[in-house]
């Protein structure tokens, strides 16, 4: 599963959500008491109540010991029926547990087929989700009843952690891998997707039922239902179908977003050296959809983020890391699945890894190290030190979805290929997945595997960075002999506790740079190197593998030269933060001016957000290249990044610039050329403001917000709630909206407008843990609120009003 970005920025954000693991309770695999071994549904919905009617097979073995019950989950459904060969048969029911008396006592591997007749009632299941699967009813009606003309009607399901149980009857545990068959009875306008093939479709009247069937096993969190109206866009890798499900007006585009899917499947098999191993693999589109993606074998389903149009795909694809990180499930999570909850790194970490693998396959280098960075400062500013990868005693299993078993646990996975080599690492993946396929695993067995392959004891590295929490945090300092001609560097390590770990060193003679590796133990450690000039400089984590933090005493010089010099994109960019602060020394400046060429264009775009001209050197050719840069980087958000430089400098003979920008088929160039044009020519910028199409409008919802805004345009302030409001800020958290639903109550534009300040003011203030979902939306329905008002209001209460608004927006935006 991929969560949504915005999504892990909450966990982190806000205080009232708990990620402690100081739970007593150990939360151990779930006990094997029956083996599943196949599941026949058929299904038919009942749209206007929000219910399935289901019929289920569940063929199921005694695991070990002899039994004359079985236990199954199903989670606030209606049961009407359960029997054996046409016998009824006895069972009772609480709402969660279906406890079945069978009619005999079965021995091991002895199977068995039930018969249950029962309705499923998603709107009436008690269990929560979490802030990383923000729903967990299992089975979603999304405009059931068709009211909203504006959204198609669909129903999709939603299995992990374990909420295939609220749509049929299961054993809902990932330690349980069954075959699956499924009839789904729909109308005829509809499509359906699930696991496996689609064998036939019979058509009877108005309705249609398609038989899905799926031969492997998998886990029950796995299964997958959707229907909509798609248009189906069919692509293949080899002989294996490969299709995307998107809604007609995305169908022109599906290929621009899911077709390197095929490049994908062909690098991760030869990677891995196991093929791909499910018989096709299809996505599908989810509106309303409760996270980022989900990996169900076969079928995987992504949130309607996902969608984009041409104008967002020429500056990114921001779905491309999630398609090849729910593509890498379907060997680690769908394959392999790992025994428990507790081991959720074995599927979630290696995803992460994943899109690390494919940006250095498919963008080289520099771009997996961007990547990289920004994954390991997500975890890393979120209050996650403590936290284990492997987590025995969570509070609850939905905790496991975080920063840790995600960020974390890729970075780990990238330290101990670093430490093993390429060759033993991706041989360890190849015998892991080969020795667990279609079972379940834990972590010890992959760290066995490793030691088997490489001869080496992996104890210390599985005891420190799986069941271990915290990261080296390190004081550098270093000791020159200039009679010897050495260097010694010590390294002291902070924190409570020491780690064993490998570290890369470079040392600058000149230009020239040597590379050494060396292995620290303890709190204090020592290197001695030769040299045969005076360092120039040394760079500690060279290759940017160790997460760790780096204390150490630089002088501008050094990060001068570490900005031009230093091998890795991390390195470079802690120079450059540096150097941009020191502006007013020439060699800064032209240091900054020079990033602007670097091979990682976020150094490119954070050199222009940083660079000084005000009163500065060498300004006219500063302003020469970031003009250069505007018209012609090879990378649009690049150019929108140097536009919005050089709009800052309110100069109307910039005008042409802005003007061929105002051409860009980049959304991301259009939006920044539309605000710099603004403060060159007014009249220009909302012309064209006005001109976008509907659609291009409501993805530039905050550039154009910020012009009508600043042009006190009420005629737009309705496309600015209704945008901002339903596209930017959504929040599904229960505690946000009711803080929200407080603060409208507290605005009473008409009265008292100080209020109003009082309130913008207190989320400025309580930004930290409110701006994100808060501050923005109450910005916007003080506008909404200002609307509703306005015949009410006399002109200088509207006046202080929209300037009020004005102040919150430059603060937004």
């Amino acid at each position: 599963m991929k969560i949504q970005k915005f999504l892990f920025i909450s966990f982190v954000m806000l205080t009232f959500v708990s990620f402690s693991q100081n739970s007593n309770l150990y939360r151990a695999e779930k006990d094997k008491i029956h083996d599943l071994v196949h599941t026949k549904l058929k299904v038919d919905f009942n749209f206007a109540e929000k219910q399935l009617n289901g019929e289920a097979w569940i063929t199921a073995k005694p695991h070990f010991y002899t039994t004359s019950k079985i236990t199954l989950d199903a989670k606030s459904m209606l049961i009407h029926n359960v029997s054996m060969n046409n016998r009824k048969l006895d069972f009772n029911y609480d709402d969660f547990k279906l406890i079945i008396d069978l009619p005999k006592e079965y021995k091991k591997n002895e199977e068995f087929t039930l018969y249950i007749k029962y309705t499923a009632r998603p709107e009436k299941v008690k269990q929560k989700g979490s802030a990383a699967i923000t729903d967990a009813k299992g089975l979603y009606f999304i405009n059931a009843d068709g009211a909203d003309k504006n959204k198609p009607t669909q129903i999709w399901t939603q299995g992990e952690t374990e909420a295939s149980s609220c749509w049929f009857p299961t054993i809902d545990s990932p330690n349980q891998k069954t075959s699956q068959e499924i009839y789904i009875t729909v109308p005829n306008k509809y499509v359906t997707l699930s696991n496996g093939k689609l064998v036939n479709q019979i058509k009877k009247g108005d309705n249609r039922t398609d038989y899905w069937k799926f031969e492997q096993k998998h886990a029950p969190y796995l299964f997958f239902m959707g229907v909509g109206e798609y248009e189906i866009i069919k692509d293949s890798y080899k002989n294996i179908p490969v299709d995307y499900y998107v809604e007609k007006e995305y169908a022109p585009y599906a290929k621009d977003i899911f077709g390197k899917t095929p490049e994908m499947m062909e690098f991760f098999s030869t990677i891995l050296g196991v093929e791909y191993p499910w018989n096709k693999y299809s996505q599908i589109v989810g509106r309303d959809y409760v996270s980022g993606a989900m990996e169900n074998t076969t079928a995987v389903i992504h949130g309607e983020q996902a969608y984009q149009k041409p104008g967002q795909l020429i500056d990114e694809n921001k779905q491309e890391n999630t398609i090849a990180h729910e593509l890498f499930h379907h060997w680690f999570g769908d394959l392999v699945t790992s025994e428990s909850w507790s081991n959720l790194t074995l599927n979630e970490s290696f995803a992460n890894y994943s899109e690390y693998l494919w940006r250095e396959h498919k963008y080289g280098k520099v771009e997996a190290e961007m990547h990289l960075f920004e994954e390991v400062k997500s975890y890393m500013n979120g209050q996650n030190f403590d936290k284990h990868l492997v987590r025995f005693n969570y509070d609850d299993k939905e905790d496991m979805f975080d920063l840790v078993s995600y960020n974390k646990g890729g970075a780990i996975l990238h330290m101990l290929r670093k430490y093993l080599g390429d060759d033993a690492f991706f041989e360890g993946l190849k015998t892991y997945l080969n020795e667990y396929k279609y079972k379940t695993a834990e972590v010890h067995q992959l760290r066995l595997i490793f030691e088997k392959i490489t001869g080496k004891d992996l104890n210390w590295f599985f005891n420190q960075w799986y069941f271990g929490g915290g990261y080296p945090k390190i004081e550098i300092s270093y000791d020159y002999n200039t009679l010897r001609k050495t260097v010694t560097i010590n390294i002291i390590q902070l924190q409570g506790k020491s780690f064993k770990f490998p570290f890369a060193i470079d040392i600058f003679e000149g230009n020239k740079r040597r590379r050494h590796t060396v292995f620290v133990e303890g709190k204090d450690a020592s290197f001695s190197f030769p040299y045969t000039k005076q360092p120039t400089l040394i760079q500690v984590n060279a290759d940017g593998a160790l997460i760790c933090e780096i204390t150490e005493n630089k002088v501008l010089s050094d990060y001068i030269f570490q900005l031009k010099n230093a091998d890795n994109y991390v390195h470079r960019r802690e120079a450059l933060i540096e150097v941009a602060k020191k502006q007013d020394d020439k060699d800064a400046f032209n240091a900054v001016v020079a990033a602007m060429n670097d091979k990682a264009y976020k150094i490119r775009i954070l050199a222009l957000e940083k660079i000084d001209l005000i009163n500065k050197f060498s300004k006219k050719d500063a302003i020469h290249k970031i003009m250069q840069m505007a018209n012609s980087d090879e990378k649009t958000l690049v150019q929108a990044a140097a536009i919005y430089t050089l709009g800052k400098l309110t100069d109307p003979e910039l005008k042409p610039i802005f003007e061929k920008a105002l051409q860009s088929k980049s959304y991301s160039v259009l939006g920044k050329a539309l605000v710099a044009m603004y403060y060159v020519d007014k009249q220009l910028a909302i012309t064209k403001s006005k001109q976008l199409p509907d659609e291009v409008r409501q993805i530039l919802a905050t550039p154009l917000t910020r012009i009508f805004i600043e042009e006190n345009d009420e005629k737009e302030l309705p496309f600015i709630a209704k945008n901002v409001v339903s596209g930017l800020f959504l929040s599904n958290d229960d505690a946000i909206k009711v803080l929200y639903q407080k603060a409208l109550k507290q605005i009473s534009i008409s009265e008292n407008s100080e209020a109003i300040q009082n309130l913008v003011d207190d989320m400025v203030v309580k930004g930290n843990q409110y701006k994100q979902f808060n501050f923005d939306k109450v910005v916007i329905n003080l506008m909404r609120t200002m609307i509703q008002d306005q015949k009410k209001q006399n002109t200088s209460n509207r006046d202080r009003n929209t300037e009020i608004i004005k102040e919150a927006m430059a603060k937004l935006l």
